[in-house]
């Protein structure tokens, strides 16, 4: 029986053949790892998410969080779920031995992160929210506040979530009014609402760790007086353990129409009693410490995103494959047997869309995984920074291009299925429900391009973007050299130098009218996206040539890779030539719109 979630036999692909993960075992943070420990890993993560995650998905989605008796009610199967990836030490995996980590490098944490996403995204987000909690913590908390709650949240006692948003301010962070006064003690106390806080309330845990934007009394305007606060739904007592209520009050849910199974509130700080926190680092820099948890959510989200593709691929893979319907077109014989769908040129199309982003998604996200594990423990400083400045250009492309990609490919699924597809009798129309929610939470889209256009472009005197490109030329010059890649190769070479010379253009333009250059953002976006996308399934492409050529490797599995790089060129890479044809023009069509005349 299929379980729908990554395929083994790909992520292996990635990890080993295409990305070369090997070389991690010989740094010193992952001394006496390999792949048997690391595939073990992931064969824990595929058990435990097929048997504790998959089988609630559509359960969970159906019997959404409620309110009885003052308290959050989510579906009984959730929390045993996650107490199961925590005792299985997921929560942890990444952290350092002395915690109780297993210093399991970044990129084998995600692949196994995302058979967990694959299973069921809603269940996953309560611990994918506290990672990212205690990962802020690790890095910017205050020895006190490591050793009282970092060891609770990675070992799955304490749950954590992030606030941000508030119900006047939403994206807009400039308009955060949540206030921090301090209190003669050193700590202190919060009022104001928040708004969108996912896991902000439930019963699962001993303790749910809040990491809350506010402004001190005396802070500038805008996000340049915003200060971080650690506040607990419960104070500690004096060895460590949850004891009375901290002021964190439910004031309501809000009802989704995807993403059910994670409960999202209105939260009210300081209702009723006093709401005390601990700043967490220096006063008015809580934006960049928030940006430790906001970049990693944004990669998780275009992980996530991928994940539910590919799970949805999988899901009409499988329909396609076995539901008789309809004769070729050159078939007049009305008393003939039917054919499989999957043998209709249009349905190939729409799973050849779903293959190349779910795997091309996968391949992009955990070669950014990697970046992060050489951001963190490459011998050479040099390659350190780089590889944080080509992070930082990715991310946004990561969590929007992907997050549409995604959902573009979750409709797909739908389309193959045809009329049943759009009933609740098959899972893809939740797939496509849950996904819908990532192109706007962690950062809507249109605010990630403007991001990318206006300030990844130009980061660090343009390298952010030049190693962007680099990447595309070194993977073109190696496809050149196998006869049937070098056309696209050429190809790729030649939109990536029409890119770099329109970015050249924009820079100047932002200079002169960033709210004019700024409107076409989106297209800019989709525009690196794509190149994105199609370099990554030229470099899979060249290591399946290389695998073949040395008689290694599934033929059919290989072939499917070299395939489907040649679909991404003719169907996905050609998108972006409008896209750079609008951006050349400058035009302004959007800008010029009077808003009384839509």
């Amino acid at each position: 029986m299929q379980d729908f979630l990554i395929r083994e036999r790909d992520l292996a692909f990635l990890l080993h053949d295409h990305l070369g993960i090997a070389r991690l075992a010989d740094r010193p943070r992952f001394a006496g790892q390999g792949r048997e420990t690391w595939d073990a890993v992931i064969g824990t993560a595929r058990r435990i998410a097929a048997e504790k995650f998959r089988p609630h998905n559509r359960a969970s989605d159906l019997d959404e969080p409620r309110i009885e008796n003052g308290k959050i009610v989510v579906h009984p199967d959730i929390g045993p779920a996650i107490a199961a990836f925590s005792e299985a030490g997921f929560a942890a995996a990444h952290h350092d031995e002395a915690v109780g980590g297993m210093q399991l490098p970044w990129v084998v944490t995600q692949a196994a992160f995302a058979n967990f996403q694959a299973a069921n995204l809603s269940t996953v987000a309560y611990p994918f929210l506290t990672i990212a909690a205690g990962n802020l913590i690790a890095a910017h908390g205050s020895e006190s506040q490591k050793e009282r709650f970092l060891a609770p949240l990675t070992d799955g006692r304490f749950f954590g979530t992030m606030m941000l948003s508030e119900p006047h301010a939403g994206s807009s962070l400039s308009d955060v009014r949540t206030l921090a006064k301090p209190q003669e003690d050193g700590a202190w106390s919060l009022t104001g609402t928040k708004m969108w806080i996912s896991g902000g309330e439930h019963e699962m845990a001993e303790n749910i760790v809040h990491l809350v934007l506010a402004r001190t009394p005396d802070a500038p305007p805008g996000v340049k007086g915003l200060s971080l606060f650690l506040v607990p739904r419960y104070r500690l007592d004096a060895d460590g353990n949850p004891g009375r209520e901290n002021g964190v009050v439910l004031a309501g849910l809000n009802h989704k129409m995807g993403y059910r199974g994670t409960v999202n509130t209105v939260i009210n700080l300081g209702e009723g009693a006093p709401c005390i926190g601990e700043l967490i680092g220096e006063r008015n820099r809580g934006l960049t410490y928030m940006f430790h948890m906001m970049n990693e959510a944004r990669i998780g989200v275009g992980s996530g995103a991928v994940a539910l593709a590919y799970t949805g691929y999988l899901h009409s893979l499988d329909y396609a494959r076995t539901r008789p319907q309809g004769r070729h077109p050159d078939g007049k014989d009305a008393t003939s047997p039917q054919i499989p769908l999957i043998e209709h040129a249009d349905i190939r199309r729409m799973l050849l869309l779903q293959k190349a982003v779910a795997e091309g998604g996968l391949a992009l996200c955990l070669g950014a995984a990697l970046l992060v594990d050489d951001q963190r423990t490459h011998s050479d400083e040099a390659v350190r920074r780089d590889a944080g400045l080509l992070l930082d250009f990715l991310t946004p492309v990561i969590k929007s291009f992907l997050s549409d990609r995604a959902l573009e490919a979750n409709d797909a699924a739908i389309q193959i299925h045809g009329g049943a597809g759009y009933t609740r009798d098959f899972p893809v129309e939740q797939f496509w429900r849950d996904n819908r929610l990532n192109p706007i939470h962690e950062g809507a889209n249109g605010i990630q391009a403007i991001d990318l256009m206006g300030r990844k472009l130009g980061q660090a005197d343009g390298r952010s973007f030049a190693l962007f490109r680099g990447g595309i030329a070194e993977t073109a010059a190696a496809a050149k050299s196998v006869t049937t890649l070098r056309p696209l190769a050429e190809e790729l070479e030649a939109v990536s130098d029409r890119f770099a010379s329109l970015a050249e253009t924009i820079l100047g333009r932002l200079a002169e009218d960033p709210r004019r250059t700024l409107a076409n953002a989106a297209a800019f976006m989709d525009a690196a996206g794509y190149l994105a996308l199609a370099r990554v399934w030229l470099a899979q492409a060249l290591t399946a040539e290389r695998l073949l050529a040395d008689g290694a490797g599934d033929g059919a599995f290989l072939t499917g890779k070299i395939e489907t790089c040649r679909f991404v060129f003719a169907w996905l890479l050609p998108r972006a030539g409008p896209l750079l044809t609008l951006l050349e023009s400058g035009d302004d069509t959007v800008f010029r719109m009077p808003g009384e005349s839509f």
